[in-house]
Formats: C-alpha cells, sequence, structure tokens
C-alpha cells in the first residue's frame, strides 16, 4: 500500500511541475487588449504569455549568435512600454531595413525580465508543438 501512495505523490508532482511549464494560453487578440495584457504581465512579472500587439522601434541591437541566430531591436508599445524583440532568424526571414522609428506589430511569447520584457516565438513552430509567431513590417509578414 505504501508503494501504491508514494507513486500517487510522485506523479502528482510531475503533473505540477509540467503543468507550471506550460505556456498560458492565448491572451490577447488585439493591440488595445493586449497594451494592458502586458502592463499586467510586466507588473505582475508574469512569463510565457502568448501576445500581440505593436510598438515603434526605439533601438536597434546587434543579432545574437549564441545557438540560434536572433534580430534583437527594442519597441516602445503605446502605453509607454518597452519589450526586446529576439526574431529567431535560422526559421524566420530577418525584416530587412528596419530602422529607428519604423512600426512593428509582432505576435509572439512574453517573457518578463525587469527592462520591460522580452518577445521571442516570432517565428512559426516546425515541431508544431507552439503557437505559431510572427512579426509585421511595411505590409509583409514574417514568421
Amino acid at each position: 500500500m505504501k508503494k501504491y501512495n508514494i507513486a500517487i505523490i510522485l506523479a502528482l508532482i510531475a503533473a505540477v511541475i509540467y503543468a507550471q511549464k506550460q505556456p498560458l494560453d492565448f491572451i490577447a487578440v488585439n493591440a488595445q487588449n493586449t497594451g494592458s495584457t502586458l502592463q499586467q504581465a510586466y507588473q505582475q512579472r508574469l512569463s510565457d504569455i502568448q501576445v500581440e500587439d505593436e510598438g515603434v522601434v526605439i533601438k536597434l541591437l546587434p543579432d545574437d549568435l549564441k545557438g540560434s541566430r536572433h534580430q534583437r531591436f527594442i519597441l516602445k508599445l503605446a502605453q509607454g512600454q518597452t519589450v526586446l524583440i529576439a526574431h529567431n532568424i535560422d526559421l524566420a526571414d530577418r525584416i530587412a531595413g528596419l530602422k529607428k522609428g519604423d512600426r512593428v506589430e509582432f505576435n509572439g511569447e512574453y517573457e518578463w525580465n525587469s527592462r520591460g520584457g522580452v518577445i521571442h516565438w516570432t517565428h512559426h513552430d516546425p515541431a508544431g508543438r507552439h503557437s505559431d509567431g510572427w512579426l509585421k513590417h511595411q505590409g509583409k509578414t514574417y514568421q
């Protein structure tokens, strides 16, 4: 009987750990709703939230070349929050000609950090296990 109880306890612990690592359901579907969602996520230090919004490029950063390559830039959102976009250019095309002041729409996964957060998964998932994200710039979609 004790072995049976220990197995149940271990299964419950594994289920809780697994659930904590799963992304939250898709929360936002438009910029008005998402702006407040992103603010709440930042204030509450939440991560793994699929979001959609838009912002203006305020800074272009060098590509991150460690592991998967990522095009990186910082957007300022309408509510004043800034987010780092980390766009995987091994899985999707880079945004060519991106410059400061350009408007970029995005759909991706939000990860909290003290500087406003990071948006990643802005591309398709070749394995089909994650929601597909995208970036839109000057009428072209990158995914």
